[in-house]
């Protein structure tokens, strides 16, 4: 089963894609005048300015929900995976797909915004499958329904569920020795606590808990690399070096060629950042703004806070304490790298924060989730979507680690494709917005 499922995920990560979602990044990127280098500091400013217009959380709650939903296992346990498959080089690769994704993510905020609608319940109802809909038109309805299809899939065996519970009971299972079948149970129940709240509660949780999560983890990953500050500069050359060339067999390490470095990496980097995705433009639609355009710039900033701040320090983390030639892999190698300089204390930090990355991811995927589930059969019965997650969540601790990645690979692909031709589609749309907006501004 996983040699069938290894080859399906080659095949839907093949070149086709690859080359549509970074291919929509560069085309944006050129149209926006490189809009996520010369804007990045309004950006960042409109993080922290007073929200104005309806919506049902503020811009920075909205920021929060998604970067709940983003910063997570791709963060700690993807990076590892990644250069443990594809080399050093696939961390050059995220950030070749973390910057183009920054304007493939402004544009997904600015149309959640634009092309946002309310469901039965009053609440706001956007993303992808609304602009794909009021943008394009109603004969594009398949495709919103092929998005939404893929976004329930994603939630429930992808992103929202598997992947975050695995790492959270193999990394306590690793430190602290609990059992992985309890520690999912235990999961499933917190998460049906929180999740039958909707977006009002996750979006509190997310809130206090994301800003208290990234800080302590980034200065935590600056202390082992501060620690290893000699071998800094060899490292970023032999990231580079190795993103062009193959790397050698080292130690536990069995060697990587240049092909899997881009595809781990770019793979790895969105499912980390899920630029091109179409999950955040969900959160980003109930945010309290009348301004797309200021959404999309606030949108923006998550793929650079995740995967150009954290994931390169967690890349660097591994790379400079030289945990990536060993037999380690996913969780245990990052947590290597920590123990390297904290001993214990470093694996259980690790552990703390693991815990709390995967555990917001989830709560920000059961969301993502419900909003694709009622798009596709209403208000009605959200209920039984709910339910549905919280039993996937308590099936985490169960499966295989190698399974469960190829998996959300898998929904994660068939998840961007839709959305990649919408953003492309309505892309005049996006520039007309831009130029109008700072043409004013």
């Amino acid at each position: 089963m996983i040699a069938f499922f290894t080859h399906l995920d080659s095949f839907v990560w093949g070149p086709p894609l690859l080359i549509l979602l970074v291919g929509t990044g560069v085309y944006l990127s050129s149209r926006l005048y490189l809009i996520q280098v010369t804007k990045l500091p309004k950006a960042i400013q409109l993080i922290f300015a007073e929200d104005k217009g309806e919506g049902d959380i503020s811009s920075f709650a909205a920021l929060a929900t998604a970067l709940a939903g983003t910063v997570g296992t791709g963060n700690i346990v993807g990076v590892a995976t990644a250069i443990k498959s594809g080399g050093p080089g696939a961390l050059f690769w995220m950030w070749v797909a973390a910057f183009f994704g920054m304007a493939t993510k402004y544009a997904e905020g600015l149309l959640a915004v634009k092309y946002r609608s309310k469901d039965a319940n009053g609440d706001v109802s956007g993303g992808p499958m609304y602009y794909i809909i009021n943008g394009m038109g109603q004969k594009w309805k398949p495709l919103a329904i092929f998005f939404a299809v893929a976004g329930v899939l994603v939630a429930w065996f992808g992103i929202g569920t598997f992947t975050q519970v695995n790492s959270i009971t193999s990394s306590l299972e690793n430190s602290l020795g609990f059992s992985p079948k309890l520690v999912s149970l235990g999961l499933g129940a917190l998460t049906a606590l929180i999740i039958f709240g909707g977006i009002q509660s996750i979006s509190k949780i997310s809130e206090k808990v994301v800003p208290f999560m990234a800080s302590l983890y980034i200065i935590a990953t600056l202390l082992v690399i501060a620690f290893h500050y000699q071998h800094i500069l060899p490292t970023i050359s032999l990231v580079v070096t190795s993103a062009f060339s193959k790397t050698a067999a080292i130690g536990g390490f069995t060697g990587a060629v240049v092909k899997e470095a881009i595809q781990k990496g770019i793979a790895r980097g969105v499912f980390s950042n899920e630029s091109g995705l179409g999950s955040a433009p969900i959160a980003a639609a109930a945010a309290k703004t009348d301004e797309p355009v200021e959404q999309g710039l606030i949108s923006m900033t998550g793929t650079f806070i995740d995967t150009i701040i954290i994931c390169t320090l967690t890349g660097l983390a591994i790379l400079v304490t030289g945990q990536w030639t060993t037999s380690l892999d996913g969780a245990p190698l990052t947590q290597a790298a920590f123990a390297d300089i904290f001993g214990e204390w470093g694996i259980i930090a690790l552990t703390i924060s693991l815990l709390l990355f995967a555990f917001t991811t989830i709560l920000g995927w059961s969301y993502y989730g419900e909003r694709c589930f009622e798009f596709l059969f209403g208000v009605k019965h959200l209920s039984l979507y709910r339910l549905i997650f919280v039993l996937m969540v308590s099936l985490g601790g169960f499966l295989n680690l190698e399974l469960i990645w190829i998996l959300a690979d898998i929904v994660n692909g068939l998840m961007a494709i839709p959305n990649l031709i919408a953003l492309l589609a309505l892309s005049p749309i996006i520039i007309k917005e831009t130029r109008r907006y700072f043409d004013k501004n």
